[in-house]
């Protein structure tokens, strides 16, 4: 929740820590610690933000994707199916529940490389899909439609239909892909001038579930107006 500089932030091979809030591998967990302020428009003051998420694969992953030719960016689905427990001190909840973990890595700023992208993912039976699709700053167009089996292995599978999704509050656009070209809006949870993450009503793989799907425009992030925004939303120290 706070942009910080390389001095506030180390890094071990089973762990990485940035300013308080720090995750680290224990066996075969990951553990999150988070020590944070969170801000909100209109608020004159940054609450504190403090608790622990406890992920627990169930299935792990070894492959990981080139988003690129050259290689510069890839994206490695970590664990396809997972579960999760959020212990929250303040403020006091915690629930539990299915989870998924993965992570982006390149050599140069996303920004650099992709224009825009869409992304979903869903539980689907014992399977886990995901589809992952963008534009990137040549030009050209990416586009993956993954079954992740109970094993955790991918398997590539035919592009469903591109299901077109109504814009945010914002104007992001935003879609994704299922069975019949159709999934609906459950709720967004995220909505902001350049990204957005929504929970979708959809059939994907012949299952109906529900799916987290997001929509990122990178051509959006480094708008000028955009960039002088950011600090309001997250501060820097």
């Amino acid at each position: 929740m706070t942009e910080r500089g390389a001095a506030d932030t180390s890094q071990a091979r089973d762990e990485l820590q940035i300013g308080p809030s720090a995750m680290r591998w224990d066996k075969e967990r990951l553990i999150i610690d988070i020590e944070e302020r969170d801000i909100r428009l209109g608020i004159p003051w940054r609450r504190r933000v403090k608790g622990q998420i406890t992920l627990t694969p169930e299935v792990l992953n070894a492959h990981s994707f080139k988003l690129d030719a050259e290689g510069k960016h890839n994206w490695h689905t970590i664990a396809p199916r997972a579960r999760i427990e959020v212990k929250m001190d303040r403020p006091d909840v915690s629930w539990s529940g299915s989870a998924y973990l993965d992570g982006n890595h390149g050599s140069e700023p996303i920004e650099d490389g992709f224009r825009d992208w869409h992304w979903c993912r869903a539980h689907a039976g014992h399977d886990v899909g995901v589809i992952y699709e963008g534009n990137r700053r040549d030009g050209s167009h990416f586009a993956s439609a993954l079954r992740f089996d109970r094993h955790g292995t991918p398997h590539e599978e035919e592009l469903p239909l591109v299901a077109p999704l109504p814009p945010t509050l914002w104007a992001m656009k935003r879609q994704t892909r299922a069975d019949r070209g159709h999934a609906s809006v459950i709720k967004t949870w995220e909505d902001s001038p350049f990204y957005a993450r929504s929970a979708l009503s959809m059939r994907l793989f012949g299952k109906q579930v529900t799916a987290v799907q997001e929509s990122i425009s990178l051509d959006r992030l480094i708008n000028p107006v955009v960039q002088f925004m950011l600090p309001y939303k997250m501060p820097r120290e």
